[in-house]
C-alpha cells in the first residue's frame, strides 16, 4: 500500500494510481479469436466455449419458466423481499430521468424544431457469476432499460458446472422484467447478443459489468452493437477530514478490495492523525474479512494519501475520475461543488458504498479506470435514441432561405440551395 503524502507522490506512484490500465491488449487476440468462432459456428461455438470455460455442455441455453419458478422456491422469503425493496427504488429513481418523449420550440415564426425520444427495441444485459452471483447487476441493467420502454430485454449469465444460474440471480432478473435470460457466459455471450445465432437473436446494444475478456469483447463488437462504456476493476477513492471515523473509512476500503485482487481503494484526507488510525485499523478489520486473500492482495495496490487541503484533494479526485467517489468531510455538499469527475458521489459519513450498490436505486453500472471523465454510469438515456424534429410553413422558409442558400453555395452543394429555391419560386 502506499502511504504518502499527496505532494511527494513520485511519477511512477501517479502512473500506478491514474493509468489503472485494464489491460485489454493482453486478451484481444483470444476474445477476437472467441468473437470469430462465434461468428462463424454459432450455438455450436457456443457449447464448446460453455464446456471449455464453465465446465459443463448444454444443447440449451435460454432458461425454461420452470427453472425461474424453482428459484424463487430456492431463496429465502426475507431475501427476496429485499430484491423487491431495491427493485422498487430502482425503478422509482430512473423513473424520474426521464425527459419528455416529445418536445418542440419555435425557432422563429414558422419554424418550429424539437425533439422525439425512442426506447431501443432490443438491449443485452451481460451480468457477471464468476467468484460470486450478483443479482444486484441484473436489477441494475434491467429495470432502466425497461423503465426507459425497451421492448426485448436479453439477460446473459454463467452456468455453473451443473448447468444451473444461481437462483438469485434468476429470481432478481425476474423481478427486474428480463423476457429472456440465457445461461452463457463471457467473450462468447457477447458475440452471441451482438452477432445473433440460431438460438439468440442479436440485440441493438450491451450493457452491463465482467471481466476483462468480457470487456474486450464489448469493446471488439461495437459497430455491431452500442455498448454502454469499457469497465475494468471496481475502484473508490475516499475524501476525508479529521470529521471522519476511522473504521468507517477502513471498512470501505475492504468492502471495495474484497471484489477482486485488482480493486483498488485509495484514501486522501487532510488530517494525519486521521490518516495514521486508518493505516492502524486495516489489519484488524482484515482478520474478520472472510475474502482475507482477495482483500490483502487488492490493498496491495492501494493506498492512503495525504493532502495538504480539501481543495488539494478534490483536484487529485477530479484527475482519478473514481468510479465510486466518498465524500467523508464536515460539509460534503460545498465539497461537492467542486466534484468534475466521478461515476457515483456518496455524501457523508453514513452513505458506504454498499448503499448504492444494492438499495438507494442509484446505479451500480458505473465507469472505472477513470473513463468517468467522459462516461456517465448507466442511467435511462442508456437506453433510448433522440430523434431531432423540425417543421416550416413557407413563411419561416422564406426567413432562413438567403442563409441556408449562401451556406450550402459556401460549401459546393448547390443542389441543396436549389432545394430551397425551387420551394421559393413557388
Amino acid at each position: 500500500m502506499i502511504v504518502k503524502k499527496l505532494n511527494e507522490l513520485s511519477s511512477e506512484d501517479l502512473k500506478v494510481l491514474l493509468s489503472r490500465e485494464i489491460g485489454i491488449q493482453d486478451v484481444l487476440q483470444r476474445v477476437n479469436d472467441i468473437v470469430m468462432d462465434v461468428a462463424e459456428n454459432g450455438d455450436e461455438a457456443l457449447r464448446r466455449y460453455t464446456e471449455q470455460f464453465d465446465g459443463v455442455r448444454l444443447e440449451s441455453f435460454r432458461v425454461s419458466d420452470d427453472e425461474i419458478e424453482e428459484a424463487y422456491d430456492a431463496v429465502d422469503e426475507s431475501l427476496l423481499r429485499s430484491l423487491e425493496l431495491a427493485a422498487q427504488n430502482i425503478y422509482a429513481f430512473h423513473d424520474e430521468e426521464r425527459t419528455k418523449d416529445l418536445w418542440l420550440y419555435q425557432v422563429a415564426p414558422g419554424v418550429v424544431a424539437g425533439q422525439k425520444v425512442v426506447p431501443l427495441e432490443s438491449v443485452g444485459a451481460y451480468v457477471p457469476g464468476g467468484r460470486a452471483a450478483y443479482p444486484s447487476s441484473a436489477l441494475m441493467c434491467v429495470i432502466p432499460a425497461k423503465v426507459a420502454g425497451v421492448e426485448r430485454m436479453v439477460v446473459c449469465t454463467p452456468p455453473d458446472r451443473s448447468g444451473r444460474i444461481s437462483p438469485l440471480t434468476l429470481a432478481a432478473a425476474d423481478i427486474a422484467g428480463a423476457d429472456e435470460i440465457y445461461k452463457l457466459g463471457g467473450a462468447q455471450a457477447i458475440a452471441a447478443m451482438a452477432l445473433g445465432t440460431e438460438s439468440i437473436e442479436r440485440v441493438e446494444k450491451i450493457v452491463g459489468p465482467g471481466n476483462i475478456y468480457v470487456t474486450a469483447a464489448k469493446m471488439l463488437v461495437r459497430g455491431s452493437v452500442e455498448i454502454d462504456f469499457p469497465a475494468g476493476p471496481s475502484e473508490v477513492l475516499i475524501i476525508a477530514d479529521s470529521s471522519a471515523d476511522p473504521e468507517f473509512v477502513a471498512a470501505d476500503m475492504i468492502a471495495q478490495a474484497e471484489h477482486d485482487p485488482s480493486s483498488i481503494a485509495v484514501v486522501v484526507t487532510t488530517s494525519e492523525p486521521l490518516a495514521k488510525a486508518i493505516e492502524t485499523e486495516i489489519p484488524s478489520q482484515i482478520e474478520k474479512a472472510e475474502r482475507r486473500d482477495i482483500v490483502q492482495a487488492s490493498l496491495e495496490r492501494c493506498a492512503i494519501l495525504l493532502a495538504e487541503s480539501l481543495d488539494d484533494a478534490l483536484a487529485f479526485s477530479n484527475a482519478f475520475a473514481p468510479e465510486h467517489l466518498e465524500l467523508m468531510v464536515r460539509d460534503p455538499m460545498d465539497a461537492l461543488n467542486l466534484v468534475r469527475s466521478a461515476g457515483s458521489v456518496f455524501l457523508g459519513h453514513y452513505t458506504p458504498v454498499a448503499a448504492g450498490d444494492y438499495a438507494t436505486g442509484t446505479n451500480h453500472v458505473l465507469p472505472t479506470a477513470g473513463y468517468a471523465r467522459i462516461f456517465s454510469g448507466l442511467n435511462i438515456d442508456a437506453f433510448t435514441k433522440k430523434i431531432s424534429i423540425q417543421s416550416m410553413t413557407a413563411d419561416g422558409l422564406e426567413s432562413l432561405a438567403d442563409a441556408i442558400i449562401k451556406m450550402a453555395e459556401s460549401e459546393g452543394l448547390r443542389a441543396h440551395a436549389e432545394s430551397v429555391r425551387i420551394r421559393m419560386r413557388r
